[in-house]
């Protein structure tokens, strides 16, 4: 009897707990064929507990929801589509959205992020849309790209962004859209990546709306994509007159690290420039100079940021430039002495032509020496026939 007991309590305890992990809030509509929960509209300030663990839809727009807790969605593993746009959320935890493993659209547009961690989004790499736009987010960390590698589309338009590190654009292998209208974008030295990087995606057939100038001034309101190279040369040419500044810092300081050479004082930190340089193929490097932080940088110079240089690729820098100018010397060595070869070689025959000439004068004044020394034994000739023929006459008279 107390057996049969035991059973009926567990069995209905069971039941209960069935029902219960089954049962929908009471916020929400829930479809059991769908798999769909709908809680949009609800005034709702956190996310609703005792969600069905097959859960695929998970639709909590148009509330109040003000932040993203730990594990917020632990009771619903299988989620692939988590709306929470138009909410108030601020901040987001690191975690999240851990153990959402089959999550392929979340949409966090129209809320008030600020920033996003680079963990957010490490677990989860079934990501095809993602909807960050009408925030007041100022940038994207670049190793967030590791995760968003199967992205098709990627809304980031009317948040606060002056530039978009290049290293996770260059991640997103599958994307066809793109939106970015609507951010301050600051057209210097360091938009340069994203506006080779955009020519590269047009290129391909991606689509984007379009990238607006707000800085500086003179490009207020120009496209990027339209903004032609040589407005930026003067990135480049400063960037390139602060390389060497930058490897005398570095090796002073190699020698100073290990005891040895005179202490180089330097007025404030270098400044550490970023220059990437590619073609329209999107294939490009990164060179790190650095300045005196005292001196006034153009417009197009960044921030002064401080970042660790190896001290072999500045030497092997330097011994680059010096094979270079080697070859350049060598080439005008070769010229030089082509070029007085060639003058020793004109001189000689300009003498040798003179010679001709002067023999050929000489020539031509013998040739008429002797005319006029016939001609003149022939005058002689003829006088004394005259003088002959005179007296003869002179005696018949």
């Amino acid at each position: 009897m107390r057996a049969s007991l035991v059973c009926v309590l567990l069995s209905l305890s069971l039941s209960l707990s069935h029902a219960s992990s089954s049962s929908c809030p009471k916020e929400c509509a829930c479809d059991s064929d769908t798999k769909v929960v709908d809680c949009r509209g609800r005034g709702l300030y956190d996310i609703p507990r005792r969600l069905h663990p097959d859960t695929q839809e998970l639709h909590l727009q148009d509330n109040r929801i003000r932040g993203l807790g730990s594990m917020a969605f632990r009771d619903t593993p299988l989620v692939r589509v988590l709306d929470l746009s138009n909410n108030s959320i601020t901040s987001v935890s690191p975690s999240a959205l851990l153990g959402l493993r089959s999550l392929q659209r979340l949409s966090l547009a129209n809320n008030s992020l600020r920033e996003l961690d680079r963990r957010l989004l490490g677990p989860i790499h079934s990501l095809t849309h993602l909807d960050l736009s009408h925030n007041s987010l100022w940038g994207l960390p670049g190793a967030m790209g590791e995760s968003l590698r199967n992205l098709s589309h990627l809304g980031l338009a009317h948040n606060r962004l002056p530039r978009l590190d290049r290293s996770l654009l260059e991640g997103l292998g599958q994307l066809d859209s793109l939106t970015l209208r609507g951010n301050p974008w600051r057209c210097d030295c360091q938009l340069i990546g994203l506006k080779l990087w955009l020519e590269t995606y047009l290129f391909k057939g991606g689509a984007v709306d379009e990238v607006l100038c707000s800085q500086p001034e003179e490009m207020s309101s120009w496209d990027l994509r339209k903004v032609p190279y040589q407005l930026f040369h003067t990135c480049m040419t400063t960037s390139y007159n602060y390389l060497f500044a930058n490897i005398h810092h570095l090796e002073s300081t190699h020698r100073n690290n290990h005891g040895g050479g005179p202490t180089l004082h330097h007025q404030g930190p270098p400044a550490v420039v970023g220059v990437e340089v590619g073609g329209a193929a999107g294939g490009g490097g990164s060179y790190v100079v650095g300045g005196g932080g005292g001196s006034g940088l153009p417009e197009c110079e960044p921030k002064q940021r401080p970042r660790p240089v190896n001290l072999r690729y500045a030497i092997a820098t330097v011994i680059i430039t010096g094979v270079v100018c080697g070859i350049v010397l060598l080439m005008m060595i070769a010229a030089a002495v082509y070029g007085c070869a060639y003058a020793a070689i004109m001189a000689k025959y300009q003498r040798e032509l003179k010679k001709t000439e002067q023999h050929a004068a000489a020539v031509k004044a013998s040739t008429a020496s002797v005319a006029t020394t016939t001609t003149k034994g022939a005058d002689c000739g003829a006088s004394s026939a005259r003088g002959d023929k005179e007296p003869l006459e002179n005696a018949i008279a």
